[in-house]
């Protein structure tokens, strides 16, 4: 599993969580995840998949620049915003090459597994908001044995709107029971922050997927970490 870059915190952000008898209280009653390059690493799965996908369909070349703009967005979503009159091939030749090589190129970050456990311990919901479809998340799952840390999950096309809306989150929120206020939501890109803010939850940036520091510090997180230890240490686990 490869681990995230080890980088020091700015410090931005809200307190973490208080003390009680020497133990640390988590500071949120429900955490919400982004999957693709915030628990699991499946960035470089895919980027080759696009750049695949529009090679192969249209006889194109797509640098590693390029590709990594469209990361975010429900796939359909993006090929239709590429070529809408060449969606379908799109998205059939994506998904062929992504499902052929999935099980190879992705893998859980170090510290993931700890993470979910901490927070299972400590008696906090836990949701996951994905821009994947139901059927590659569930893929995910299997894979990595992680289905079960997670009370609710909202895929792509499940709420009236994907990231940057924050319909995903609020319906998440929803089916966890917690307000908005005492959650937060992790995501590596900039549409995921966005999100957050929009849905009134603290927006912690994690800087260890596929968009670069600057990029996410633009959208102005509550907090951006750069470890998943220190991740743990905002959560207040």
């Amino acid at each position: 599993m490869r681990e995230p870059s080890v980088k020091a915190s700015p410090g931005l952000g809200r307190p973490t969580g208080r003390r009680a008898a020497g133990r640390r209280a988590p500071v949120y009653q429900a955490v919400v995840f982004d999957l693709d390059g915030t628990v699991v690493d499946s960035v470089e799965l895919i980027i080759v998949s696009f750049q695949h996908a529009i090679r192969e369909a249209l006889g194109q070349e797509v640098s590693r620049e390029e590709a990594v703009a469209w990361v975010g967005r429900p796939l359909r979503e993006q090929m239709e915003l590429f070529s809408p009159e060449h969606a379908d091939e799109l998205v059939e030749v994506y998904r062929e090459f992504n499902h052929r090589e999935h099980d190879r190129m992705l893998t859980l970050y170090d510290g993931i597994l700890h993470l979910l456990e901490g927070l299972r311990k400590a008696g906090v919901k836990v949701g996951l908001v994905t821009s994947k479809s139901r059927y590659t998340t569930q893929m995910a799952f299997d894979l990595t044995g992680i289905e079960s840390y997670f009370d609710a999950t909202i895929c792509a096309d499940e709420a009236p709107g994907n990231k940057p809306s924050p319909a995903p989150i609020l319906a998440c929120l929803e089916q966890l029971g917690v307000d908005a206020a005492a959650s937060a939501y992790v995501g590596d890109s900039p549409s995921d922050i966005q999100a957050a803010l929009a849905a009134g939850v603290a927006a912690i940036g994690v800087t260890w997927g596929v968009f670069p520091t600057d990029k996410l510090q633009a959208e102005k997180p509550d907090v951006l970490v750069h470890t998943i230890p220190e991740l743990m240490k905002t959560l207040g686990i």
